[in-house]
């Protein structure tokens, strides 16, 4: 729904360019889709980082927050997408590994939580993507099988977490995801007005 990586991606640079490191595309990769404490923990271990976890954390959190007040920007085609599925009378929900403040703060500044089937953040799993526990979660929650949910991710821990639960995958890169590998994706697009994407959803 929105592309956020730019945004830790600043975070993370911020972060490194504090300790003397220098944040790179390959390091947000290994961090990506995961929740924020295993996030953490990479970067910690990456750079032999003295910080404890919690106070790396914490200043990650208030970079990132300080972020999504002015930075935050929906995917193209997303509020046609949001009104073809409400026309159709399609339920959907969002499941992300972001913490559930964070997930509120943004969907709030476009007033999409009423919208929303439900929200699931990464509070609410123990097992953080490419584990399939978000989807398996998701569907339970939708009450269907996974086989019947159409999953939209934009990382490729994302489409094997939903690949894994036996939901449908279909890969939308972003700039910072565009080199990932979306081999268990049933198909690629290049932005949510993709008309591919609303033939799908006719089937």
């Amino acid at each position: 729904m929105f592309d956020t990586e730019p945004l830790y991606y600043q975070v993370g640079t911020e972060l490194l360019a504090r300790r003397g490191f220098e944040f790179t595309m390959q390091i947000q990769q290994k961090m990506m889709g995961r929740p924020a404490p295993e996030a953490i923990a990479v970067l910690i271990s990456e750079f032999q980082l003295s910080d404890s976890p919690t106070d790396l954390q914490q200043e990650s959190d208030d970079l990132y927050s300080g972020l999504l007040a002015g930075g935050l920007v929906a995917m193209p085609g997303l509020f046609e997408l949001l009104e073809h599925l409400e026309n159709e009378a399609i339920p959907y929900a969002v499941a992300t590994s972001s913490k559930r403040h964070f997930a509120e703060q943004m969907l709030s500044s476009f007033d999409l939580i009423p919208r929303l089937q439900f929200l699931l953040t990464g509070d609410d799993v123990s097992q953080g993507k490419p584990h399939p526990e978000m989807y398996l979660s998701a569907a339970d929650r939708f009450q269907i099988q996974p086989e019947n949910m159409l999953v939209l991710e934009d990382s490729e821990n994302g489409c094997l977490s939903a690949a894994d639960s036996g939901a449908c995958a279909i890969a939308v890169p972003g700039e910072h995801t565009a080199g990932h590998r979306y081999d268990r994706a049933f198909m690629s697009i290049d932005s949510l007005a993709d008309q591919r994407l609303i033939q799908l959803l006719a089937r």
